[in-house]
């Protein structure tokens, strides 16, 4: 069974970082792509930065330049460095794997912005 672990949520003041990790059960190589999604109160869930198949990476417009997505192989962890922190991405962070025809989530961690 894979598993996706989240890490790294908190509370942090406008204008802060944190980095997010979500350690897989499996290697990394393994999955078709992983990356992470977000959901506010009373919102959709919404991607936020994505490692693709062929390594890319794409982001939402509302974080380029702000978030950074990247990967330890050796530790099965991709992270979510983010900077720049607005109280617009106060949400719950969720870590997304696709393999193998599954789509797999972790079970998200909390990131407050306050202003």
């Amino acid at each position: 069974q894979v598993q996706l672990v989240e890490s790294g949520g908190g509370l942090v003041q406008s204008g802060g970082s944190l980095r997010l990790s979500c350690a897989a059960s499996r290697s990394i190589f393994s999955f078709n792509a992983m990356g992470w999604y977000r959901q506010a109160p009373g919102k959709e869930r919404e991607l936020v930065a994505l490692f693709g198949l062929d390594g890319n990476t794409n982001y939402a417009d509302s974080v380029k330049g702000r978030f950074t997505i990247s990967r330890d192989n050796a530790k099965y962890t991709v992270y979510l460095h983010m900077n720049s922190l607005k109280p617009e991405d106060t949400a719950v962070y969720y870590c997304n794997g696709a393999r193998s025809g599954y789509i797999y989530w972790g079970q998200g961690t909390q990131v407050t912005v306050s202003s």
